[in-house]
């Protein structure tokens, strides 16, 4: 039996539970271990309890929208909770107000819909995650254009790694003027084999080259665009 003692000695710096291992939850919760952190794993279904049991620190079956359960494997202990429900709205907004009364300092939940996000957002959490929108936003990215992949880091604002435009091949950086022409910066260059380095402006970019390019998305966008 899962008690509160064992997740106790879970709750440390480098620490997360993550509630709701669906396929959002499992993929969040795996990768959180082979990265070295802790996690406990909490869903109501036992038999996917029963499958990811020995693959997480601790895994248990309980029901986190009951005040009294999440007290007894406690969570409050814990600085950092992912809730990644996305079956059952509900659940999902009762179990984060739970969390949120708790003063749990950083608090992750998965929205399905837009409402669902304005539910959360009111309820005061800082972090709404809407996997399968920003999944949709960023695979639209690379279809579009060359680019390797893509990853919007603000309003506005990308990284794209992506093949170089013919334009700069063979040149400096400081020759092709690609922050003044185009309006991003190459920030990184990765030959045929090798590994990623820094680039500067006497930087000469080869054709089998692998480029990191930042600024603003419709620019790099329209970057990865150019032959």
């Amino acid at each position: 039996m899962f008690s509160g003692s064992d997740a106790s000695s879970v709750a440390a710096a480098d620490s997360v539970v993550v509630i709701g291992l669906g396929r959002f939850g499992r993929a969040l919760a795996l990768e959180l271990m082979a990265n070295g952190t802790e996690v406990l794993g909490v869903d109501l279904d036992e038999s996917i309890v029963q499958e990811m049991n020995g693959q997480l620190t601790h895994v248990v079956s309980a029901d986190s929208t009951r005040e009294e359960v999440l007290q007894q494997l406690a969570v409050p202990e814990f600085d950092r909770v992912v809730v990644a429900i996305g079956s059952d709205i509900q659940a999902s907004i009762l179990t984060t107000s739970l969390l949120l009364r708790f003063n749990v300092a950083h608090v992750w939940a998965k929205a399905v819909s837009d409402a669902h996000g304005t539910i959360l957002e009111q309820l005061g959490v800082s972090h709404v995650i809407y996997p399968e929108k920003e999944m949709g936003r960023r695979v639209a990215h690379l279809v579009r254009g060359s680019m390797q992949d893509y990853l919007e880091i603000g309003d506005n604002f990308s990284l794209v790694k992506m093949a170089p435009p013919a334009a700069i091949i063979g040149k400096t950086l400081g020759e092709s003027r690609v922050r003044s022409t185009a309006g991003v910066t190459v920030t990184a260059v990765r030959p045929l084999g090798g590994t990623w380095t820094y680039t500067d402006e006497k930087t000469i970019i080869a054709a089998d080259d692998t480029i990191l390019v930042s600024g603003p998305t419709n620019k790099a966008e329209a970057f990865s665009l150019r032959r």
